[in-house]
């Protein structure tokens, strides 16, 4: 056993994920993390422990938790979508950081960091920022330890296109 703090973050092979995992890295932590997306490459190796995140076994996600510091979630999804058969969407990625947050709790995880977007809002006409809204409203009545971290852009890396080109465009204007 060690007395490195455990951190676990969702999507540590997505875009805000990687830079999170990077960052708690470089500052010593330990880092598991939660994916549905394990066919991503892994730019971590061996440096992190991966776990696969099936919200329909909510035993080995509590387990995957355990012992656990503090979760930096980064789990929501960008539009509604098909996966596979079925519709995937923001109604769906709501219920689904529901578990994450019980999960949380029965595993005892000292510290929860969401990640939301500015100005949610549950009377928003887009279901993005409806979601965002209803999920920071229940992590507050969660009874975790939380933080809500709420970003206009989250910008930088090569991936990024669109908002590289804007800040292009912005650096060269008269």
């Amino acid at each position: 056993m060690t007395d490195t703090p455990l951190h676990i973050v969702t999507g540590a092979f997505g875009y805000s994920g990687k830079y999170i995992t990077a960052e708690l890295l470089a500052r010593g932590a330990r880092v598991r993390t939660l994916t549905n997306s394990s066919h991503r490459g892994n730019p971590f190796g061996d440096e992190i422990e991966v776990h696969p995140i099936d919200f329909n076994d909510r035993e080995a996600l509590v387990e995957s938790m355990r012992g656990a510091y503090a979760f930096h979630n980064t789990y929501w999804v960008r539009y509604n979508h098909k996966k596979g058969s079925t519709d995937f969407g923001y109604d769906e990625a709501v219920k689904n950081n529901r578990i994450l947050f019980d999960c949380a709790a029965d595993a005892g995880v000292r510290r929860f960091i969401h990640l939301s977007v500015a100005n949610a809002s549950e009377d928003s006409s887009w279901g993005y920022f409806r979601g965002k809204a209803v999920l920071e409203k229940e992590l507050e009545a969660s009874g975790l330890s939380y933080s809500i971290v709420r970003p206009t852009v989250i910008y930088g890396g090569p991936e990024n296109v669109l908002i590289n080109n804007i800040a292009w465009m912005l650096r060269h204007l008269p």
